[in-house]
């Protein structure tokens, strides 16, 4: 069986070489500096973790067991080296269990594809407070259960839970501000 054109261009990066790295990073690259953004929230910040994971990637590509996509190999990458930056450079992430307070949330809000930009509403969820925007971005955008991103923040699954539901309330309030609801 012949190796796919990504499995060729894995095996090369793996050998060195330049050229193929370098069309490996320019297959991803855009999708992964936006996992970056996601997480920092700034783009100075992002680029540095940006960096970081590809030197990760480059360094653990003899790794990659091609089980899954290997973008979804990546991204894990890229998430994992965000929120180690984010562990190292602001301990001051603040996660509170917000599960007694009640919150009025309207699942029954408008369609909000009509009204507001897929850039507007990235730029809300990176208006979200820090612990807020990392469990959203890990829950709703990457797949992660409450029971994993627990684990990865070193938080409690309740806590996820709460900070999940209170960044979706933060987002819906700041859409209809937005569309004017």
């Amino acid at each position: 069986m012949n190796p796919s054109p990504g499995q060729e261009i894995v095996a090369a990066c793996i050998a060195g070489d330049v050229l193929a790295q370098k069309k490996l990073y320019g297959e991803y690259s855009k999708k992964m500096i936006g996992v970056c953004m996601r997480y920092t929230g700034n783009r100075e910040e992002a680029e540095d973790v940006f960096q970081e994971g590809w030197v990760r990637v480059f360094n653990n590509l003899k790794n990659f067991r091609w089980e899954g996509s290997l973008e979804g190999w990546i991204r894990k990458i890229m998430v994992n080296s965000a929120l180690e930056y984010i562990r190292k450079k602001k301990k001051n992430i603040v996660y509170m269990d917000t599960s007694g307070i009640r919150e009025e949330f309207h699942p029954e809000a408008p369609e909000i594809s009509a009204h507001i930009s897929v850039k507007e509403l990235i730029s809300m969820v990176n208006r979200l407070p820090e612990g807020y925007r990392m469990v959203f971005n890990l829950f709703a955008v990457e797949g992660y259960s409450h029971e994993e991103i627990a684990g990865m923040l070193g938080i409690s699954e309740g806590t996820s839970k709460s900070q999940y539901s209170r960044a979706r309330v933060q987002l819906q309030k700041m859409v209809q501000r937005e569309i004017g609801v």
